[in-house]
């Protein structure tokens, strides 16, 4: 797989995964990024691409300084599942 990219212009967290391309949206605040949607193309869901992608964003938007607040049900599910996050939380 390739690494999450940041594509500010759409406003979403993107990989690129057997030519198809799993994001997740996001609105920005001046201290916190929300992920209001997350999506996989529906012939690669049940394998792990969008928990990848999830992660691959809580990395980026740790490297830039913010928070995240969960703006949908996938992503509070993930940051329920991975406390190692917990600090990223607004």
């Amino acid at each position: 797989m390739t690494s999450v990219r940041n594509n500010s212009a759409q406003s979403r967290f993107e990989l690129d995964v057997e030519g198809g391309v799993a994001f997740a949206s996001y609105r920005a605040t001046p201290s916190a990024i929300i992920i209001t949607h997350t999506e996989t193309p529906r012939a690669l869901r049940g394998r792990g691409i969008a928990s990848e992608l999830v992660k691959g964003a809580l990395e980026l938007i740790r490297a830039d300084g913010h928070k995240v607040i969960a703006g949908c049900g996938f992503v509070v599910d993930y940051l329920s599942k991975h406390p190692e996050y917990r600090d990223l939380v607004a």
